[in-house]
């Protein structure tokens, strides 16, 4: 289905059901009309199932829809139902419909759980992406589908079988440039030399080549493998030795009497082969036969993917990869997510606009002037690695000139184009620190434009010449934080990439270094990651470069807590607007550790014309907005900044006690008992001990606590003697100075913070997966450590606004995260946040519906907090307790109860400002 035809159908199926939606008869042919609109041939052959039975509790429920190969549920409702508003179940609890959805889904095998929720009512989809099961929905509106339709492709998308196909081959392809590596490897007779190893990477970069060469057609079909086959392994090494040097020699200054076999292979030029001074071992049968057997025989490497192979082969080479367990690459899935809204949608909406000109002349020079305008962009990835972002983007741009070439021609074969081809892969730079991946990106460059070649010839049915290679100096080696990037090329159209991510913690001095001198003396500079300085050094381009721009995938830490405002203040100053962003979504590693980083996508230029402005769930949904702000929502460009002291808190925050012990002054219940087996009287210098992780689990620890008890009773102890002098050993052997002081009193906390009254502790961290931050008045018998905050002499009213969804919401948009986890903090979150001003009788209200979340607490004494606010086994009657003091939070407000989360956001940050503008910044 085309796109003209899968539009008409959709504006048919939208004029049909405006108007009519009865949820027990017609939800059936409503779903399988609108996959039919998405290009589901037969969606009532297996592709959608309806009315399976789901359980819960003792009664059970059916779920109206389920989409099994995009793992999408589907709750139905009737035309006219609000899909908000709760609805009174069976068992008394009133739920939502996505609520109630998540109830069923609970009931699914864990592999059926939903990846997305769908709610309806016939007029308006809400969808729920359940990465993210606490953000807003994504609203679709039936009427709407015509032009929206896209934003429906999850329900049938189930991936490209073609990228796939792709990722499959190139890593194949990796494995067997390992095996060949490890066996040349060993032929070296020092395989730890420097010089040595650097020699191996260039030898496996050409063996490649030539391996793609004789599958694609650059040369004869095993030209390669059929020169090398004649040759015994001992003689191979010459073999090898004697073909570089012809490649690399143009044929009018070959030797005339050379040999026929040598004779016949072409120029490659390009530079690829001219190092005569790399060191090659002599070969083994072992080797012959990886290169011939494996290499060439058993493998076609023309439908390798360049765009991934660059880096599989680089991972494949590189000492730390390997040891790591497996490949290090960006998918191409992610790569198009910095490249289409950057660029790459606006390239194809121009083609397609030119494409439809009726009149054949303007249509013609219109397709001209577009493949001009290709032509004429300049990309950098100042951290390219092994070329992939460059790779894909040259493909894309490619692909679109071919189409455009395909629309010139039409039927007029000899039409005169004079150069076919003008996108060239001299529009590509890079910098990159590591040599050896400078070289795979180059000839991951070449592999591309040859497969794109190949595509033009099909295209134009005729033959274009390959060889030789264009010398290409487009990437260079280097640290990207210390080149000028302007001295690259006289102007960047765009700048993209993948920028290393280094926290602060884990920086050297020699890159912290780099910072300060990329920031000069900007403030918080050392609270940043390593990746913002290439968002310092883009915007010094973009100063001189208006029209140019960036996108980068970063670490999400940029986007949240302290460094927002470091970073943020400096680019704002330099005139960076936010023209579109992905919120945190989960990056995959593709080694066996499967370690995962939480990244965000920037796309960010000094232009005022990018309108719309984009933002893009971790699901990659996009929301139109008037404005991204640096902490990628669609409030103002508003800086939290570091503060010590409340804007309007009633009560101060602090974090707990701080041991500074080693270890030593905590105890776990078995030595806890311990202590007790020594002597049951021992009791008294122990207290319960708590943090995030124990007020969340309800798990037991204890601490020796020997505040205000005379030394002479507890050095009796033998136990709290020895726990003592770890103590002290611990906090003498400190390169701390303030630590080695403390080890004159080793009996007691290196920081003391417990209140005597009652307090409210907040975790420091808690899982995103929550809506709610669990949070819980404790007694001050109970010794709080740093790993939670408290809040001395709290009241009802104090829970009661910080558990709402109105603060909640402030936090998951301010606050720091750990990974993906939320990470509270006083100075940023509870410190900034914009209180209400409230009469004598809200907070009455808000008091009421704190206690009310207390009390449904209480009825379940079996249950932690972690189980208590799980998203999918909270009991009914705590979320209805959350919810009435939701509202009468938000009634304090003054905001209305439809009010999305993202307004919410928006509004405390007007109230934040005006709190600020009646105060002086710390």
């Amino acid at each position: 289905m085309t796109s003209t035809e899968q539009k008409t159908a959709a504006r048919d199926f939208a004029a049909f059901w405006t108007g009519k939606g009865y949820e027990k008869g017609q939800t059936q042919p409503f779903w399988i009309g609108l996959l039919r609109v998405l290009g589901v041939e037969h969606p009532d052959q297996g592709f959608i199932e309806f009315e399976d039975m789901a359980h819960i509790d003792a009664a059970h429920g059916f779920i109206d829809g389920y989409i099994p190969a995009t793992h999408v549920l589907i709750e139905q409702k009737s035309l006219g139902r609000n899909l908000r508003a709760g609805i009174p179940q069976s068992d008394g609890s009133v739920l939502t419909p996505f609520q109630q959805a998540k109830r069923y889904a609970v009931d699914l095998p864990y592999s059926r759980r939903p990846r997305f929720i769908v709610v309806s009512n016939f007029a308006e989809f809400d969808i729920y992406d359940m990465e993210n099961p606490n953000g807003e929905p994504e609203r679709l509106l039936l009427k709407d589908l015509p032009r929206e339709c896209y934003r429906l492709k999850f329900l049938v998308d189930t991936g490209s079988d073609s990228i796939r196909r792709e990722e499959e081959v190139s890593k194949k392809a990796g494995d067997v440039v390992g095996l060949i590596y490890d066996a040349l490897l060993k032929r070296y007779r020092d395989p730890t030399n420097p010089q040595s190893l650097k020699s191996l990477n260039e030898l496996c970069v050409r063996l490649v080549f030539l391996l793609y060469a004789e599958d694609a057609d650059v040369f004869t079909h095993l030209q390669f493998h059929d020169y090398l086959k004649r040759r015994e392994a001992r003689d191979a090494r010459r073999a090898l030795i004697d073909l570089f040097r012809v490649l690399d020699t143009p044929p009018g200054k070959r030797d005339p009497y050379l040999d026929e076999e040598l004779a016949a292979f072409p120029y490659v030029n390009g530079g690829l082969f001219a190092n005569e001074n790399i060191e090659i071992p002599q070969f083994t049968d072992e080797i012959l036969d990886l290169i011939l057997r494996k290499g060439s025989e058993d493998f076609d490497w023309k439908d390798i993917s360049p765009t991934i192979f660059g880096a599989v082969f680089e991972s494949t080479l590189n000492p730390d990869t390997r040891r790591s367990g497996g490949m290090h690459y960006t998918s191409v899935q992610n790569i198009h997510k910095v490249i289409d809204p950057l660029f790459l949608d606006s390239l194809k909406a121009a083609l397609a606009a030119a494409k439809g000109i009726a009149e054949k002349r303007a249509r013609d020079a219109a397709l001209r002037s577009f493949i001009d305008g290709l032509a004429s962009l300049t990309f950098l990835d100042p951290a390219c690695g092994s070329g992939n972002f460059l790779t894909e983007t040259y493909i894309c741009l490619r692909r679109l000139e071919n189409e455009a070439l395909a629309a010139l021609l039409g039927n007029e074969m000899r039409l005169d184009l004079g150069d076919l081809v003008k996108v060239s892969i001299s529009q590509f730079h890079g910098i990159e620190i590591n040599d050896f991946a400078v070289a795979v990106a180059k000839t991951a460059l070449w592999i591309a434009e040859n497969q794109m070649l190949r595509e033009t010839e099909a295209i134009a049915h005729r033959n274009i010449d390959f060889l030789p290679l264009k010398s290409y100096d487009g990437i260079v080696e280097g640290n990207a934080l210390r080149v000028d990037w302007a001295s690259l090329a006289p102007r960047f159209d765009y700048i993209i990439g993948n920028p290393p991510f280094v926290g602060k913690k884990e920086q050297t001095a020699a890159q912290k270094a780099e910072l300060v001198l990329t920031f000069g003396n900007a403030k918080g500079v050392g609270n940043l990651d390593y990746v913002c300085g290439w968002y310092a050094k883009a915007s010094s381009v973009l100063s001189t470069a208006h029209n140019a721009r960036v996108a980068f995938v970063s670490t999400n830490s940029i986007s949240q807590g302290e460094q927002v405002c470091a970073l943020w203040s400096f680019l704002l100053s330099k005139g960076i607007k936010i023209d579109f962003a992905y919120q945190t979504f989960r990056w995959d590693s593709e080694s066996n550790s499967k370690a995962a980083v939480h990244c965000v996508i920037i796309g960010f230029s000094c232009r005022d014309d990018i309108r719309p402005k984009w933002l893009f769930d971790s699901s990659g949904k996009p929301s139109m907005v008037e404005r991204v702000n640096p902490y990628l929502t669609s409030g103002p460009d508003v800086l939290i900044s570091t503060r010590t002291k409340s804007l309007n808190a009633i009560h101060a925050i602090s974090y707990g006690s701080m041991p500074i012990d080693g270890n030593h002054l905590a105890l776990e219940p078995e030595e806890y008992a311990e202590l007790l087996a020594e002597n049951p009287e021992n009791a008294r210098f122990a207290k319960r001990y708590a943090g995030g992780e124990e007020i969340i689990k309800g798990t037991e620890r204890w601490c020796l606590w020997l505040k205000d008890i005379s030394p002479a009773a507890f050095s009796q102890s033998k136990f709290v003697r020895e726990r003592i002098r770890l103590t002290k050993e611990f906090r003498e052997s400190s390169g701390r100075p303030q630590t080695r002081a403390l080890a004159n009193v080793p009996y007691l906390f290196g920081e003391i913070r417990q209140p005597t009254t009652n307090m409210l502790v907040l975790p420091k961290v808690s899982s995103e997966g929550r809506r709610y931050i669990p949070i819980a008045f404790v007694s001050p018998d109970v010794i709080i450590s740093g790993s939670a905050l408290i809040i001395p002499s709290a009241t009802h009213y104090e829970f009661g606004v910080l558990s709402s969804n109105v603060h909640n919401a402030w936090m998951r948009a301010v606050g720091g995260r750990m990974k993906s986890d939320y990470q509270y903090s006083g100075n940023i979150v509870y410190n900034n946040f914009p209180w209400p001003e409230v009469s004598p009788e809200q907070m009455a209200r808000i008091e009421q519906t704190a206690r009310g979340i207390l009390d449904a607490r209480a009825a379940h004494p079996d249950c932690s907090l972690k189980v208590l606010y799980d998203e999918l086994t909270m009991p009914p009657d705590l979320r209805r307790a959350h919810q009435d003091n939701d509202r009468a939070v938000m009634a304090a407000y003054g905001f209305k109860l439809g009010m999305t989360e993202s307004e919410c956001v928006a509004e405390l940050f007007k109230r934040y400002q005006a709190l600020v503008e009646k105060r002086s910044p710390e």
